[in-house]
């Protein structure tokens, strides 16, 4: 068995379209679920499947993330200059990511600044958050580290 995707609800699709494609996703197609309703498909380029799937369901009212959700990590190669890119597509800086959860503008990105939790060998991370709210963590792995959390990261 795997994981196929993740898949989560927005409430503007346009809104959601350009932050993910801002981010660096493709879309790699979309289903119409009549009644206004659709999924979209999101990977970014280097990858061989979808990723992320958009379900967009206007008539379900607004979207309420709820407790349940915490975030999607995505890899980086290089924080900082992910970080300038983004600058570049409408990134802007807070000091603290969580106080700014209900005052996104549906276009603007958000990003917290970079940590270092597992100390100065650790990974880099920093935050963002999409047009609904969704917590987007930014991950540089250490030079040599596997893909991903492994068991070797538990030792």
């Amino acid at each position: 068995m795997r994981t196929l995707h993740t898949s989560y609800r927005v409430s503007n699709l346009a809104a959601s379209l350009g932050f993910y494609t801002a981010l660096g996703y493709e879309q790699v197609g979309r289903v119409d679920l009549g009644a206004n309703a659709s999924l979209t498909m999101l990977k970014f380029p280097g990858e061989e499947v979808v990723t992320l799937e958009l379900v967009h369901r206007p008539e379900d009212g607004r979207v309420d993330i709820g407790t349940g959700f915490s975030h999607i990590p995505i890899q980086v190669d290089d924080l900082h200059a992910t970080l300038g890119q983004l600058s570049e597509a409408g990134l802007r800086q807070v000091d603290d990511l969580h106080a700014t959860l209900g005052q996104l503008s549906e276009a603007g990105l958000s990003s917290g600044p970079v940590e270092r939790p597992g100390g100065v060998d650790g990974p880099q991370i920093s935050w963002l958050i999409d047009p609904d709210g969704y917590r987007i963590e930014l991950v540089e792995w250490p030079p040599g580290h596997a893909y991903g959390i492994t068991a070797a990261d538990f030792l």
